[in-house]
């Protein structure tokens, strides 16, 4: 890997969110029970994806938002694993795997986008 590689600096933890779609284990993330102002990037490429004010209490252990910052910043793609029908929510900047966008969210887009922590970092307002 060279140093412009998004992957580069990840840790193990990491990359097997981002690039092999693990996720983590519910309520283990450090942005589960976190309430900072600011923004959401991903955590291998710094692509703002969510903001402070979108994310919101979902109870499912992971955390989760209304909406994405700009649309264009992720890519959703259909996942049928795990004898599932999902859409997964990527970094459409580096291809990152953050999480998955389900239908039972809150108003105005009742979008929940369930996202793990180690995908994101955070950048305080």
């Amino acid at each position: 890997m060279n140093s412009d590689d998004p992957k580069h600096n990840l840790t193990p933890a990491q990359y097997n969110i981002c690039f092999l779609k693990g996720t983590e284990p519910p309520f283990s993330g450090k942005y589960d029970d976190f309430h900072e102002d600011g923004m959401y990037v991903c955590v291998a490429c710094g692509t703002p994806l969510f903001s402070s004010e979108a994310k919101f209490d979902s109870g499912t252990g992971w955390p989760s938002f209304t909406d994405v910052v700009q649309k264009g910043n992720v890519k959703l793609v259909e996942d049928s694993t795990l004898g599932m029908r999902r859409t997964e929510v990527q970094c459409a900047t580096c291809g990152a795997h953050m999480g998955h966008v389900f239908d039972d969210g809150l108003a105005p887009t009742g979008k929940r986008y369930c996202i793990n922590s180690l995908a994101l970092d955070f950048q305080k307002k």
